[in-house]
């Protein structure tokens, strides 16, 4: 039998183990290809079996297959070539869900809910959002046929277009939202993050803005670097901002400010959730631990890991965790500990107990290890679930579809209103619609049910058990008057996006959030905003 070929130096016991399993591995799987009943097909098998080795280290640790590069190239520089559209599978239909404003697909009246049918004479039946993806994807300025039928209409369309170069704007907002206060939303940090970011904040001053929002509420992170960069904008030169520690010392490293500051007094107000992560994170960390600015929403996600991108043979990647970051106070916000794991292979969060103080510059108390604590929370508004049924069967999206299909045209984005007429209107629709939905309490009487029925006490309590189910039962019918207030904002937002783009929606979501209104309400009182930092 042939030995798997592996030139390395045994410089200790650890050199030979790596090599004996290597060696194994090889010849296992030369066996299973030769013996196995079935045809195996070798890049797929030892695809999977090399993600189920990364997953027993952190879901950050990742392999990337060349076929794999062009999405990795879109994370960490928003561009890549292709349409401009993101699609959804719906019912075993590829759909379009949302196009960029300005490139092809959007240029081309291709719509939220347009089925794909055909690319380039091909079927997509069968077909994932995956592969179709591939597929829309290209070189700049190539040719592709897309075969569609209409949302609403179902009338089958042939549209040509010509691909493009995608770059997708880390900040697809900014502006202000009174007489003094400029907001930022900043919804990645891939390449040119920090630069839109100092464009947006000089535009904004020219405007008349005197104190500023940041918003990173669902910014998933990204590079390092861009956060390092933007955080310089606003503190003196030479401040430490980050650091990072591994288990190889070349990855012991501190990132200082190196540019020179566009404003190191203006009031600041970022505000995060639990999906703010990563870069996200170091801003909001960075502006807590140096009394910068005031961290305002939910808890961030707590991912306080690094990774770095080594090339692998045949143009793969390893995208690998090398060191965990730490605040300028010194604290580590990771809130899972993958290096101690449970016997069944679950991690969980590290507990209260474990987590450390830190000081911040003017002695402020700070705690590590489960994201970042906002100085000012503000409880998540959690959908009923009706509005939780509404959106996840698709019918705000289809109603918004059909709205914009019979008004294709709207004068200006304040009259985007959502009116007792138009959700009258919404309200026959969804109910032509047939979805149902349980609520909480259904479930607890459900589990209850099934409890009274083991202990054989459900005969004695059944009449009052369906009783509680019939009241709650005529209860629900009067849901879309109960929760009216947020359905019409989901149907806001999305109709907004339908004329908007993705700009539109963000408009919509201001109007009402609960979130933007207390960091206006504490940047326009100058005694709060000083004491939140002094205490």
């Amino acid at each position: 039998m042939l030995s798997f070929p592996i030139f390395l130096a045994f410089n200790d016991d650890l050199d030979f183990e790596i090599v004996k399993n290597l060696d194994i591995y090889y010849s296992l799987f030369r066996e299973l290809n030769v013996y196995y009943v079935d045809e195996i097909k070798p890049s797929e098998v030892i695809k999977k079996s090399i993600d189920a080795m990364l997953n027993m280290l952190d879901p950050y640790t990742i392999y990337i297959p060349e076929s794999q590069i062009e999405d990795f190239r879109f994370m960490t520089t928003g561009q890549y070539g292709g349409v401009g559209a993101i699609i959804m599978q719906r019912d075993k239909e590829i759909m379009i869900s949302e196009t960029y404003e300005g490139f092809p697909a959007q240029k081309n009246n291709l719509l939220p809910g347009d089925v794909i049918l055909e690319i380039d004479g091909k079927s997509v039946q069968g077909k994932n959002v995956s592969e179709i993806s591939e597929w829309l994807k290209g070189q700049p300025n190539s040719e592709i046929t897309i075969k569609i039928k209409k949302a609403v209409t179902n009338v089958v369309e042939i549209k040509k277009l010509k691909r493009e170069e995608i770059k997708i704007k880390n900040v697809p907002y900014y502006g202000l939202i009174d007489e003094s206060i400029g907001y930022i939303y900043l919804a990645n940090f891939t390449e040119n993050a920090s630069t839109e970011v100092a464009n947006a904040f000089k535009e904004l001053k020219e405007q008349g803005a005197k104190k500023l929002i940041l918003d990173l509420r669902g910014n998933p992170g990204g590079l390092l670097m861009e956060a390092v960069n933007l955080m310089s904008l606003f503190v003196p030169k030479g401040t430490l901002i980050v650091s990072t520690k591994g288990r190889v010392k070349d990855w012991d490293k501190a990132y200082y400010s190196t540019i020179p500051p566009l404003d190191t007094e203006i009031p600041i107000a970022v505000l995060t959730n639990s999906g703010s992560a990563s870069a996200s994170e170091i801003i909001a960390g960075a502006m807590q631990d140096l009394d910068r600015g005031v961290v305002i929403g939910q808890r961030t996600f707590g991912k306080g890991l690094v990774q770095t991108t080594r090339d692998l043979s045949y143009n793969a990647k390893l995208k690998i965790t090398t060191a965990k970051y730490y605040t300028p106070s010194g604290r580590c916000i990771q809130a899972i500990d993958y290096s101690h794991r449970n016997p069944d292979g679950s991690v969980g969060k590290i507990p209260d107990s474990l987590m450390h103080p830190f000081k911040t510059k003017i002695g402020r108390t700070v705690f590590d290890g489960g994201g970042i604590a906002p100085d000012k929370e503000v409880e998540p508004e959690e959908l009923s679930p009706i509005a939780m049924a509404l959106v996840e069967n698709h019918i705000i999206f289809d109603f918004a579809n059909q709205f914009y299909a019979t008004y294709p045209s709207m004068n200006g984005l304040n009259n985007v209103i959502i009116s007792d007429k138009i959700y009258q209107d919404f309200i026959a629709f969804a109910t032509s619609k047939k979805f149902s939905y349980k609520t909480q309490s259904e479930e607890v009487i459900e589990e209850l049910t099934e409890s009274l029925k083991k202990d054989k006490y459900y005969e004695l309590a059944q009449t009052d058990v369906e009783h509680l189910k019939k009241q709650i039962e005529q209860t629900k019918q009067n849901d879309f008057k109960l929760f009216e207030k947020e359905i019409k904002q989901l149907l806001l937002e999305e109709i907004a996006e339908r004329y908007y783009f993705q700009k539109g929606r963000i408009l919509a979501m201001l109007r009402n959030d609960p979130v933007m209104l207390k960091a206006k309400e504490v940047l326009n009182n100058t005694e709060t905003y000083k004491k939140i930092l002094s205490n």
